[in-house]
């Protein structure tokens, strides 16, 4: 068989296990399982709130349980060992049969939810998670949560350091699921950290230098020669292309030419007498307007005199 089959395997056979021991045990106040292979078989850890009723008397039950194991899950002398929880409110597993029993017994949800979240906090829990879900109230279902200090929803410290339970609600509407996860008191997170006051610190040695021989050292420092290169000293220019070399003479002929033309223009400009011209030429023009409309009224008053003589 594969790894990956073998894994499905065992994870399945262990929810099954867990299944039965929740069924059989469910007045005894079940509050989880350990299993573990050894040399001498299966090892299994039962943690219940009630161990005498898991023993049984005489240990007829805890005997019936055995013979169950080898049974149903093909179990090689299976050893069973009881313990008693310390502490039931803390118990993931009990407090989640304990609000599924509250609901089934008439308890409004609201008022189960507070008190029990209430109650573990009370026992020391850095953090309890309460979810229900199904149909709480009405036809419709919901789910409702409730909330106290600190959990953890993913990540290693989600599967190692917060302890889950489940639980299933019977009601007439349907059934109501009940998960609880709980942080137990004194558990160690990967973010905690700690604040020692009588902790020694090592002393860092560190080269003091004083602001002042610090800017007279750089004041003191010589600058770095640069040569001076003369006018009669040969330089070595590297070796350009002929049509890149621009003749700075020349340049300097055209800008001199340029400037010459355009101080020629404007002297010009200034010698030539624009406003006489333009009023000269302005009064012959009203001069021969004048002498055409007199041309024209003398012919209308010509032909008025003819048309009279007729």
């Amino acid at each position: 068989m594969a790894d990956e089959h073998q894994f499905i395997e065992d994870g399945l056979r262990r929810s099954q296990i867990n299944e039965f021991f929740a069924d059989e045990l469910g007045r005894a106040g079940y509050g989880g399982m350990d299993v573990a292979q050894t040399p001498m078989g299966t090892q299994i850890v039962l943690k219940a709130e009630k161990p005498g009723m898991v023993i049984g008397k005489g240990g007829k039950n805890i005997r019936k349980i055995t013979t169950e194991l080898e049974d149903r899950f093909d179990m090689d002398d299976p050893q069973i060992d009881v313990q008693e929880v310390d502490e039931p409110d803390l118990n993931a597993q009990i407090v989640a049969d304990r609000l599924a029993n509250a609901l089934e017994r008439g308890w409004y949800f609201r008022k189960a939810g507070h008190t029990t979240i209430d109650r573990i906090m009370d026992a020391g829990a850095l953090g309890a998670e309460i979810v229900l879900s199904g149909k709480v109230t009405g036809a419709r279902s919901r789910v409702e949560k409730f909330n106290r200090g600190y959990i953890k929803h993913n990540g290693e410290p989600a599967e190692e350091v917060v302890d889950h339970g489940q639980g299933v609600a019977v009601m007439k509407l349907g059934t109501i699921g009940v998960n609880v996860k709980i942080i137990p008191p004194g558990a160690q997170l990967p973010d905690d950290f700690d604040i020692r006051e009588d902790a020694e610190v090592p002393e860092v040695e560190q080269a003091a230098v004083d602001a002042d021989e610090g800017v007279e050292s750089l004041l003191e420092e010589e600058p770095e020669e640069v040569p001076d290169v003369g006018a009669d000293e040969d330089v070595d220019v590297p070796d350009e292309d002929p049509a890149e070399v621009i003749d700075e003479e020349v340049v300097e002929e055209v800008v001199e030419e340029t400037q010459d033309t355009a101080a020629d223009a404007t002297d010009v400009a200034a010698e030539e007498p624009v406003g006489d011209a333009d009023a000269d030429d302005v009064d012959e023009l009203d001069e021969e307007i004048e002498e055409e409309a007199a041309d024209l009224v003398a012919e209308m008053e010509a032909a008025d005199e003819d048309e009279e003589d007729e």
